[in-house]
This record gives C-alpha cells, structure tokens and sequence, in this order.
C-alpha cells in the first residue's frame, strides 16, 4: 500500500472510531452548523453508498444514496436489534410527517416492523422499481458535524423516524447494505430531519467521488456550512451557479399515497447542446405536465449513467455522432450505444478531448457543462462510450425525459437548498484541479 493510500485508510479508521465512541446527543452546549456523510461507491453495481450509525446499542449501518427518496428505510425483519426502536403510532404528529398510508396491526409477537395501531408507510427500492408496506419507527441516530473543512464532534438524533423495509427489499442492492438513505423533498427525508432537529437551513450538498476505492470517498454537508476540498483555500460556494428547482406534482415513486408529490429534485432544462450547437428535439418533453408528471428532467444517484427518453436519446446521439465524425468508432458496448476507439481521443484536465454537452436550463446563459469526464465511459482498454442510456418510450416506470444519473454528477458540486427552491452547480471541479475525493477527514475538537 503506497503512503497516499495509508493516509486516507488511517483518516476513515479515525473517522469511523470518532462515530462509534464519541457520540454526544443533540443539546443546547454544542448545536451544529453542518453534518458529514461519507458516501463510496460500490464497484459492482456503481451504487453510492453510505454509513452512519443507528440503534442502541449503537452499530454501524451501510445504506444505498437515494438523491429523491422520501425518507430513510431499513431492513427490519432481519437482525434489527435496538432498545431505543419505537414504532410510530397512527394519528401521531410523526405519522402526519411521514404521509400516512394506513393503520397496521401484526398478529405476531411484538418486534421491529410488528406492532399494533403503528403508522404505515410503503418504502420502495427506486433501482428495481418494487415497493412493499412496512410500519413507521423512530431509533436512534449518530453522524458526525462539520465546519466544511473537516469533521468535527458526532451527534445524535435519538428519534429518527424512517420507514421499516423487508428483507426482500434488499434484492439488487449492493452486498451489505440495509437500506436506503432518501435525500429527497419530504418533511421525513434525511436533510428535513436534520435541519428541524438542529435548526439549520433545509439545504445539503453533495459531491461523488469517481473512485471506487474507499479510501476515496466523496461527501454530503448538510446545513448551512462553506465548502472546501483540498489543496484549494476557498470556499466552493461563493462559486456555484443557480437554477430554480422545480415541483413535479405526481409522484415518481414505485408506490405512493394518492395525490403526492414527486420528492425527487427536477430542473427547467430549455434545451441541449452538443459542441455548442442546439440539438433538434421535441422540447415540449422536456417540460413536466402537471396532469400526469411525465416530461422535465431531474437528478438521480440510482440511475449509474444518464438516461433519455428514446426520441430525445436518439437526436442526441445523432448530433454527437455528427460532432465526432472525426473520430474513428468501435462497437456499441451495452448499455452505450455510441462507442470509439480511445487511441483516437486526446486527453485534457477536464477528461478526454470530446466535444462539450451544455443542458442550457432557464436562460442561455446559465447551462451545466458536461465535460469528457463526465461524458465518457472508459468500457475497455481501447473503448470510450457516450454514457447516455436510451430509456425507451414514457411508461409509468419511466415518466421523466432526461434523467441525469450518477457518472455526469461527479466531480460536480451540487448544493441543494429545500428553502429557497433551487440547485447551485459547479461544473467540473477538475478545472480546479481538485476532486470530489479531496476532502479532509482529519477530525478536529469544535
């Protein structure tokens, strides 16, 4: 192991012991600012995951990144074992924040996810699309703060309310994982939770390393916190571009109560460009109709890559084919459908030498720029593919135009504010010549 790599190991060892044996419960003597999550990235499924601890007595949970789900869900029938577990009663104020589905009752013995009169909800898997029922729970909580250049004391939630999946939930999760961490615009998601336990702004940020190794991970902030990553000195705040986050109506979920909203993170894009010229597409997908929810386009962390519906896939790929004519292609490797031979691309800072893709949002000056980084795929020794996905005609399972996925969002910066309604973006930061990976875990006091 060379001495880079011993550095990040021996920081997430300290990190994780600083979790585990130096939680304080949330009280007046140390109210934070800001909150840490550490997110990796699973090198099978190329899911983004995370870990925090929950129950009493305390253990450390690993759950899977969901940027639009509606709350936190954990498996568990399966060795859920805590004194501090308590179900959410029907017609409790709790039961009202989680969007009651109904009133549950078990005809077993009493244990987590078998109560009487407990508040019920229906927790989803949004990577296999598959839902099931599952009471209301509040437990105990613990994550580490934050002063946005390194972490800082570990507080606790005692009655974090989430929702109680099935075992068979887990199925197309990355191995170990127990849930699923919902970041998305409900009063019971992570970031509502946070910001009502400890009076911060209902805002986080979040940046996803490209590694897979572990020892590099990315991060979310929750809270009202500057940004820094190493070597830069400067907050990455003051530099952020805005766009109005815009509401959906109709819920995306797999299952949900009738007449919710979508808690998943939509933005106005007008228009694409591929190499600065406009792509010729019917624009009236890209905005969401508020009868049904299909159209617009939105921000995800399930989806590896970016998904198109087939008629907007197909006028991107066609005006990228005809932006790279150049260059010499290789066979389609699946799921990409526009592949080349990578001997024939040049390479910069900000990744290969390809043309630029612009989603140009609610003026022509404000776009979010897609560099060689993040649109490329590196599928072989000699191969690079256009990591946009077709995702077929719209169907209930598909309803939003553009998705864009996890592999165009890192390295980028993205700040979501809950409270003023919009999303602050980057770019890429390898202009700045830092990463997502480049934040620095070593703890401090206050």
């Amino acid at each position: 192991m060379d001495c880079l790599s011993l550095t990040h190991l021996v920081k997430f060892l300290l990190f994780i012991s600083t979790l585990l044996f130096s939680t304080i419960e949330a009280q007046t003597s140390f109210r934070p600012k800001a909150l840490l999550l550490q997110v990796t990235k699973d090198p099978s499924t190329l899911q983004y995951l995370t870990r925090f601890t929950q129950r009493t007595p305390p253990k450390l949970i690993d759950v899977v990144v969901d940027l639009g789900g509606r709350y936190l869900w954990v498996d568990c029938d399966k060795g859920y074992v805590s004194s501090s577990y308590r179900p959410v009663l029907c017609r409790s104020a709790g039961c009202a924040l989680a969007g009651n589905n109904g009133c549950g009752q078990c005809f077993s013995p009493p244990r987590p996810n078998c109560n009487n009169n407990t508040c019920v909800v229906g927790p989803d898997n949004t990577i296999t699309y598959t839902g099931t029922g599952g009471e209301v729970a509040s437990d105990a909580v613990a994550l580490q703060s934050t002063n946005g250049s390194n972490p800082s004391k570990a507080v606790s939630v005692p009655r974090f309310i989430f929702g109680c999946g099935s075992t068979s939930l887990l199925d197309g999760l990355a191995k170990g994982v127990v849930g699923m961490a919902g970041l998305g615009r409900t009063k019971i998601s992570l970031p509502s939770q946070f910001a009502s336990t400890f009076s911060f702004p209902r805002k986080f940020a979040m940046c996803l390393s490209s590694s897979t190794n572990k020892d590099f991970p990315g991060i979310i902030i929750f809270g009202n916190s500057p940004y820094y990553l190493l070597p830069l000195r400067q907050d990455l705040s003051k530099s952020l571009i805005y766009t109005p986050l815009l509401d959906n109506p109709i819920s995306t979920a797999p299952s949900y109560p009738l007449g919710e909203p979508s808690a998943e993170y939509f933005i106005g894009v007008k228009s694409i460009k591929v190499g600065e010229k406009t792509v010729s597409l019917n624009t009236a997908l890209l905005s969401i109709n508020k009868t049904d929810g299909y159209g617009g386009t939105k921000i995800s962390t399930v989806n590896p890559y970016t998904v198109m519906e087939s008629s907007v896939y197909k006028a991107v790929i066609e005006a990228y084919s005809e932006a790279t004519k150049g260059i010499k292609r290789a066979p389609p490797v699946a799921p990409f459908g526009l592949c080349y031979n990578s001997k024939n691309i040049g390479s910069t800072r900000v990744g290969p030498a390809v043309p630029i893709i612009d989603f140009v949002l609610h003026s022509e000056s404000v776009y979010w720029r897609i560099w060689g980084a993040n649109s490329m795929v590196q599928v072989g020794e000699d191969v690079l593919c256009l990591g946009v996905v077709d995702g077929g005609e719209r169907s209930p399972r598909f309803k939003t135009s553009i998705v864009i996925g996890g592999h165009q969002l890192e390295n980028n910066l993205l700040e979501f504010d809950l409270a003023r309604s919009r999303l602050g973006f980057s770019s890429s930061l390898l202009f700045s010549q830092t990463t997502c990976a480049n934040f620095n875990f070593t703890s401090i006091d206050n």
